[in-house]
């Protein structure tokens, strides 16, 4: 089968958001006719990222400052994964959130009680905090050093694409914990499987028919390989041509942009 009859096949396709279809605050030029060929050819799509600094309403709003319509339906993020995930295993926790006021806010939407409280913490959630404080960082590092509970995290992305180039990301910072308490999180978001086998589920399609598509190797194309999903690396994002032949990981398809994927599936 070559590439283009493998998109054709494509039902749902779960997009990688930043450095795939914008990068920072700039909107790809051809984002608009990529989501509406999809739509008009009948298929789906889904905007998955491990970014946890936003809520799904934050990023419905997000995207419709960059033109492009969304409902909360279209989204799969690495928060709604944590949350759950933490339902299904740890659902009368009292969190510790190392992360943005919309994550706690997501958290707490879906019942979970979250406090600053040091005592009363029962499980560290730990996010891409956008709005990170050294009292954060003094609290965790402290309830890893003197507390036997679950540390999870909701991404291992090192960084965040930006328009000058990166910054630190969840994964960065949790190896300076690491580096202070020896610990490693449990990480929810991609390279696991969970955000797009939830995808899969909730559509009713087949890894066969799902496509994972993003700019990262070691988030966006393992997330896929291990889903069993078809993947798709683009290079408008993180991933060089450098790093794509030092990785043991290699995609099915690599594009130089999502552009490639509008006159495949017309």
């Amino acid at each position: 089968m070559n590439n283009t009859e493998m998109l054709k096949q494509i039902k749902l396709f779960l997009f990688d958001m930043d450095g795939t279809l914008y990068l920072g605050n700039t909107l790809f030029p051809f984002t608009k006719e990529l989501l509406s060929t999809i739509k008009a050819s009948g298929k789906r799509y889904l905007f998955m990222t491990n970014n946890s600094s936003k809520s799904v309403a934050d990023y419905v709003k997000k995207l419709k400052s960059l033109g492009i319509e969304a409902t909360a339906d279209d989204f799969i993020t690495s928060a709604q994964a944590t949350a759950y995930y933490l339902k299904k295993n740890y659902k009368d926790a009292t969190l510790y959130v190392m992360g943005t006021e919309s994550l706690k806010n997501e958290l707490k939407t879906e019942g979970f009680e979250i406090t600053e409280d040091l005592e009363k913490v029962d499980l560290i959630v730990l996010g891409f905090d956008t709005e990170l404080t050294f009292k954060k960082l003094e609290d965790v590092s402290k309830l890893l050093l003197t507390r036997d509970i679950p540390y999870i995290a909701t991404n291992p992305d090192l960084v965040c694409p930006t328009e000058f180039g990166s910054v630190p990301d969840c994964g960065s910072v949790s190896i300076m914990l690491e580096n202070v308490s020896g610990k490693k999180p449990l990480f929810i978001g991609k390279p696991s499987p969970l955000m797009p086998n939830l995808a899969m589920d909730k559509w009713g399609v087949s890894p066969d028919q799902t496509a994972v598509i993003g700019d990262r190797i070691y988030t966006d194309i393992k997330s896929g390989i291990a889903a069993g999903a078809h993947s798709i690396l683009v290079l408008s994002g993180e991933t060089t041509k450098e790093i794509l032949e030092a990785s043991k990981d290699k995609p099915e398809l690599v594009i130089p942009d999502c552009s490639y994927i509008i006159d495949a599936i017309k």
